[in-house]
């Protein structure tokens, strides 16, 4: 009897998670908004916790201010990042062909130089040379030029409506959320022995502390990136010092793509027109962010996760060993769940050899 419910038991478990696997698969493109709002509601709920804790709240009102406070912080995000850098960007596109050309007049100028110091070289090899690199700034000319600025715009305009009904979604569902966790907690842990249900709670607290404090980390550490990045761009070009400051903000923000992504391209840009002194200073500017950065971050996140910065470096090395850019985040997620699972007594480590 005992192997037969065994058996049951492990044929219901196989239809669940090909039930999950399935959901996952195909449901889950189509609901992203509201697996985006269940995950942003998770970890707004220390917030809603704390309103509720300091100022005696009741939760309704408590989740109406943490709600209210996180669209008028997605606004005005949403609208700089509209207004100024989708502006510049376009900018940029715009102008790339003139950028291409002042390339190629650079290049024409180092191709002299090439040629009066190849004059020792076979003819052919230097002809191959000067006519592989012509062709390679004249496709991308060609093809800057060739594009249809107005069709991309139109499929952007065209993408606007989809994308505002995925955001009133997304709100309204956080919302709901937000108003429904305990409830959802509560059926949740109705599935489970006391015993587990214990395990769980303080698993899952332990978790959201932790995670919330692993953005709150996240958050102070772009932050010191922010202002060396003002500073130093306040030094170099301070006309445009503060837009660029914040694209680097909100690139930096994710872990590794960091402040090089704007910065490199930037000074290669200078150097390669000729510009040595500030494409020296924009490269100098990007090694002094990543030191900065790679220096900074373990002691931050290791404070506010509860890590040590040498395990938090460790995680987040082999994070990104295993799963490539995104491991520098699941990397310390992982050993955070691992660390939470055993302080619970769900992973057992008291062994001895």
């Amino acid at each position: 009897m005992n192997q037969f419910s065994t058996r049951k038991r492990w044929i219901i478990f196989t239809i669940l998670a090909l039930i999950i696997v399935a959901a996952f698969i195909w449901v889950l493109p189509l609901a992203l908004p509201i697996v985006f709002a269940l995950i942003s509601a998770l970890f707004l709920e220390p917030a809603v916790k704390m309103f509720e804790r300091k100022f005696s709240l009741k939760r309704h009102l408590s989740v109406f201010i943490v709600f209210s406070l996180f669209v008028i912080l997605l606004g005005i995000g949403s609208y700089f990042l509209v207004t100024k850098v989708v502006t510049s960007a376009i900018n940029f596109v715009e102008n790339s062909p003139t950028y291409i050309s002042e390339v190629n007049n650079v290049w024409d100028d180092i191709e002299k130089n090439f040629e009066k110091a190849a004059q020792d070289l076979p003819e052919e090899f230097v002809i191959e040379i000067n006519s592989q690199v012509d062709r390679f700034l004249e496709s991308i000319r060609t093809k800057l030029l060739e594009r249809n600025y107005v069709e991309s715009l139109t499929s952007l305009v065209s993408f606007i409506p989809s994308f505002l009904v995925s955001i009133i979604v997304y709100l309204l569902a956080l919302f709901l959320f937000l108003l429904d966790i305990p409830r959802l907690k509560k059926g949740f842990y109705s599935h489970m022995t006391e015993k587990t249900a214990e395990k769980v709670h303080f698993m899952s607290t332990r978790l959201s502390y932790v995670i919330f404090g692993f953005m709150k980390a996240q958050f102070l550490v772009s932050i010191v990136i922010f202002v060396a990045a003002l500073i130093g761009l306040y030094m170099i070009v301070p006309k445009v010092a503060l837009l660029m400051a914040f694209i680097i903000w909100v690139i930096d923000f994710i872990p590794i793509i960091g402040s090089i992504v704007i910065l490199g391209p930037w000074a290669l840009y200078y150097l390669l027109i000729g510009n040595m002194v500030l494409g020296t200073k924009l490269a100098v500017l990007a090694g002094i962010l990543l030191i900065v950065r790679r220096t900074v971050e373990p002691k931050v996140m290791g404070h506010h996760i509860g890590l040590s910065a040498l395990s938090t470096l460790i995680a987040m090395y082999l994070g990104l060993k295993l799963f490539g850019v995104i491991g520098f985040i699941i990397g310390p997620l992982l050993l955070i769940i691992f660390n939470s699972a055993r302080e619970a007594g769900i992973v057992k480590t008291n062994f001895k050899i």
